[in-house]
Formats: structure tokens, sequence, C-alpha cells
């Protein structure tokens, strides 16, 4: 630069930076301002972007991002992997973690029976444990604030045999700690979930048969324990029939109110506005599609499925007909006794069954609507079917009928609106704070598996596919994420917990590590390691880099990102360093 010799054109230095690795690159841009400014040019970045992350060259760049410079930086700098603390308050095994809406508090359960609510200050620091042996419970596996955070929901397993699934919510008031109310929850792993401020969803089970039961979901006051004795504290949401040992379970509530503005598209043509034509399947049993006639003969007919006009009596004429047979002796002789009761819970469901609601996919009018999802199934008893039901505004309060009375007496059961079709055990499933994206952890069947039996389900898969959903549109988006591993057999299967922030999703494993993947790129950027199995992971729902893992270890780890420790804890920089900062300490 003061005329010591001739300069490398830029055109040269480029070619050179090509072969060096990131970190070179940063190096050699400190050398002089013309090493600076080629080292900073945006086409270098994008071939060094694709090449350290292994991204397809088909992806494009963040709708949000400036450069690639500042993308790659993004990904290298922002990932919360760096482990800050470690709180072993738990005695036993840690289930699930869950923020409140604030990022000020979250809460843990555990097997010890204890859920403890912790301050997100600048050191994380216990504020409160409720143990709930004194109310019979085994452990407590699952909670959630409500939307003002003045209320936190608890679901528990009751102390009983171990085929037994009975389990209890109970709301917790976080002004002072004091328990508010208790409801009854069967199966536990309905888990529980608030539809609104004041009003929870819980689910009941009753059997029927050997293979056939049905699912009642709930709507409950939090403060039942408060409200005048003339108003209602609870009502019946849905009432749902449950074919071949499966139940209905996890429930959770999507608002539509942000389909329209979601805070990152995952669909690259629709970022780039353009149409699309999507090849992605789509699961509508409420429609009368090809798909229903193209599926295997053992798939039993959902709930949600509408029949033609003369359904009804066609129904009746098939039960009918069937008793007949079975008097007459003329029922073949293969069909066992799980087979005939589900033949038979089948042809009552199309007698006895609400009519799905008439387009599912939100409309502008559809702001105050919200959708009921849970895990279900038509196959057997390990979940493998997303089940989708509309709440219409009337239905979101106690107010009104209180066990449906304003039913016709041949709408004894709800159909489903909706149904997604896994084909694989559901171990998982999380939404994103838009609530326009569904995350579902399942195991997968293999390909062409039969299943006669519906109490022996199909093996599993030691990989866990991450599949993601569009709720606007019903449609799978992207391919299934993969990295993290299961490894315990059907009948032992547990769920493990998924989060999802703005642009990050973030699983627990069986293999001892949490995960992290970038939602656009669909790549794992982390993996964080336990000395255990990671039941769950949990966002800070205000500050993305910083995230919670739970595990078998009885601990819960805390994660930053290097840019954020650094602010925490470095030194200022000098003007000098302050350029490529976030290369610092880090591993290439």
């Amino acid at each position: 630069e003061r005329g010591g010799g001739p300069r490398l054109p830029d055109s040269l230095l480029y070619e050179i930076f090509l072969h060096l690795g990131h970190a070179d690159v940063l190096a050699a841009a400190l050398v002089c301002r013309q090493w600076h400014a080629v080292a900073r040019d945006d086409f270098l970045w994008r071939e060094l972007f694709y090449r350290y992350y292994r991204v397809g060259r088909d992806v494009p760049r963040h709708p949000a991002a400036v450069s690639w410079y500042d993308e790659f930086q993004r990904l290298y700098d922002t990932i919360p992997c760096v482990e800050v603390q470690a709180l072993k308050e738990h005695n036993d095994q840690v289930l699930h973690l869950s923020f409140s809406h604030s990022g000020c508090l979250f809460a843990s359960c555990s097997k010890d029976c204890t859920v403890k609510i912790w301050s997100n200050e600048l050191d994380i620091s216990l504020q409160h444990s409720s143990n709930m042996r004194p109310y019979n419970w085994s452990y407590t596996q699952f909670s959630q604030f409500n939307s003002d955070d003045s209320l936190l929901l608890v679901s528990g397993v009751f102390v009983g045999p171990h085929n037994s699934s009975s389990g209890e919510i109970a709301v917790i008031s976080m002004e002072n700690f004091t328990l508010l109310s208790r409801v009854r929850n069967k199966p536990y792993d309905v888990f529980g979930c608030w539809l609104n401020e004041t009003n929870l969803i819980s689910g009941n089970l009753h059997r029927i048969g050997r293979v056939t039961s049905c699912s009642v979901l709930w709507l409950n006051n939090a403060f039942q324990g408060i409200e005048s004795e003339n108003v209602n504290v609870v009502k019946r949401l849905f009432k749902i029939q449950n074919l071949n040992a499966s139940t209905i379970r996890t429930v959770m509530v999507a608002d539509c109110s942000r389909y329209d503005s979601p805070d990152l598209l995952l669909d690259y043509e629709e970022q780039l506005a353009a149409s699309s034509n999507s090849t992605c399947p789509v699961f509508d049993l409420g429609s009368d599609s090809e798909e229903g006639e193209a599926k295997p003969k053992q798939t039993a007919e959902p709930a949600g499925q509408e029949l033609p006009d003369d359904g009804d009596v066609a129904a009746e004429d098939g039960l009918q007909q069937l008793f007949d047979d079975i008097m007459e002796g003329c029922v073949r002789a293969a069909m066992t006794e799980s087979e005939l009761e589900t033949r038979v819970a089948e042809l009552f469901i199309r007698n006895r069954t609400k009519p799905p609601e008439p387009n599912l996919l939100p409309t502008d009018s559809s702001s105050k609507i919200k959708y009921l999802i849970f895990t279900t199934g038509c196959l057997t008893y390990s979940p493998h079917q997303i089940g989708i039901k509309r709440i219409l505004p009337h239905q979101m309060t106690t107010a009104g009928p209180v066990l449906g009375e304003e039913r016709r007496s041949d709408e004894f059961f709800d159909s489903l609106d909706h149904v997604i079709d896994i084909h694989g055990h559901i171990i998982g499933m999380g939404l994103s704070p838009d609530h326009r994206y569904l995350y579902v952890n399942s195991r997968a069947w293999p390909r062409d598996c039969v299943i006669s039996d519906p109490m022996q389900p199909p093996p599993i898969a030691e990989e866990i596919d991450l599949h993601v959903f569009d709720l606007k549109t019903m449609k799978e988006v992207k391919r299934a994420l993969r990295a993290h591993r299961a490894y315990t057999p059907n009948e032992e299967c547990f769920f493990i917990f998924l989060d999802v922030s703005k642009d990050f999703v973030a699983s627990g494993a069986e293999d001892r590590h949490g995960y992290i993947w970038d939602r656009h790129y669909n790549i794992c950027l982390a993996k964080l390691q336990h000395d255990n199995v990671v039941n769950s992971v949990a966002f800070s729902p205000v500050e993305q880099e910083l995230l919670l893992t739970a595990s078998d270890d009885a601990t819960i780890k805390v994660w930053r990102s290097p840019r954020a420790v650094r602010a925490r804890h470095a030194r200022k920089p000098r003007p000098r360093k302050l350029l490529f900062s976030w290369l610092m300490n880090q591993k290439s």
C-alpha cells in the first residue's frame, strides 16, 4: 500500500481465498485494506457458507439476512451451544421444562415428584419448589404457563400399578405459589394445556371393549374452588371414538390468528412470492379424495371421514347385516375377537358421529378460531396419527350446556376435522412461536408393514425423524430432519419434548445429547452433551440464544451462544479486533 511492491489482482486473491477455510480468510483480512475488501466479498462468503455448513445449493439465503457474511456469522455465533450453568436441585430424572411467556421464569418437572420454579436472572436461581406427593402423585411430567404468566398448569401421574394410566392436572398461582385447583386427567399422557388465560383442557378415557374406547376432552375453569356454585366450571368439548386400542394423547392448542404473518416462511417458493405447485402430501380426511381409496386394507376408517348422503342408512344396514351374519354363523372364521369388535365400532361410528367442520383451512374470518391438536391412531395403540379439531369461539368458555345437551341423538361422537398419518411412533410435538408450523418427532415403521394385531405394533427405527407440517395448508414442508436417535422398543417408548424458536428447533434424544437445527436451512448446528437421556429442551421465548436441556442425569443445563457469553463476561474488545470478534475463542 506504500509502494513496497506490486499488488495481486483482486480476482487472483479471490481465487486463492476460495481455497481457504473461513478462519484463514478472516485472518487474511487483517493483512491490508485490499485483502480486507476481498475477504468481505459476498460471493466468497456464499461459497464458504455452502461448503462449511453443507447446505444444498438450491437453498436460498435466509430471507432476513443482509449478506452471506452476516449469515455465516449468525449460524456460527448465535447458537446456544456453550454450557454456562448446571442446575442440580432435582434428585431424580428431569422430564420437562417450560418458560413463562415473559422469559423471566421457567418450571421443571421431575421423577422426584416436585415442580420447581426458577428465576431467569443473570444467574438462574431456584425460586420455589412444590412437592406433589401429598396428592398421591408418583411424579410430575409436564408444565405450562398461561398467557399472562399468572398461573402454572402442572401435569402428573398418580401412584398406582405399572399399567395404570391415571393422572391429574394441578393449577398453581404464580402470585403466592398456592394450589388453586386439581383436575383428573386420563390417560396421563394427554398432559393437558391452556386454551386461554383461565380455561384448561384435560382428558378422560372410557373403555368400551378390549380394543375400543372413547376419549372425552374437557374444558375446565382454573378457579374451580372459587367460582360460584351457580356457574359452570367444567364443560365437555369433544367426545371421540377410539379404535384398535388407540387413545387421544398429547393435546395442544394452536392459534390461527398469525398464519398470514409468520416469523419465518419455510417454503422457499413462498418466500420468493412465486406460485408454487407443491408435491408434498396432503392428508385431508374431511374430503373425498383418491387417497382414501389407496389406503391399505388394514387401515380402519377414521371418524373424520365424510360419508355419502345415504351413509347413515348404509351404516345401519351394514351393522344389522353384520349382526345377522354373526347369529347365523356366516362371519368368516379368520375374524378375531378384536377384528370383530373394531368392525362393529366402525359401523356404529358411521351412524353416530357428528360430521367434520367444512373447510378446515384458515380464512379471513378465522382469526378467533383455534385448533386442538393431539396424537391418536387407527391401527394400533402406539400413537401414529395427528388429529386436528377446530375450536370455535363459542366453545372457548365453560358457560353453556355442561355435558353436550345441544347434540342431536345421532351425534354421539365428534369426528376429527383433519388427520395426518405419520407411519411411525410419534414421540414428540411442538409448535413454532407463531403457531404456523407443527414439528413432530417420530420413529418410523418399516416400509409396507402390515398390522394384524393392534396390540402388537411394528418395530420402530432407532433414527428419529423430525417432520414439519404447515398448519395453514395442512401440508408437510421440507424433508424430515435427522441426527438424534432413540433405542427403547414400542412398549417402553417415551415422550421426548422438543421446542421451536424463531430461527431454530431443538430436541432431546436417547443418545445422551440435545440437538439444535436451523429451521430455514434444515441443518444440524450443535450437539449438547449430557450423561444420560435428554428428555426436554426449552428456548427462552424472548432470547433464542438461551436454551435449557433436562436429562435423566437429574441435571438441567443452561446453554448460551458464544456471542451472549462474550457480552456477559468478556471485557470490551479493542476496535481492531471488534471486526471479527465473533470468531475468537471458537473452534473451527
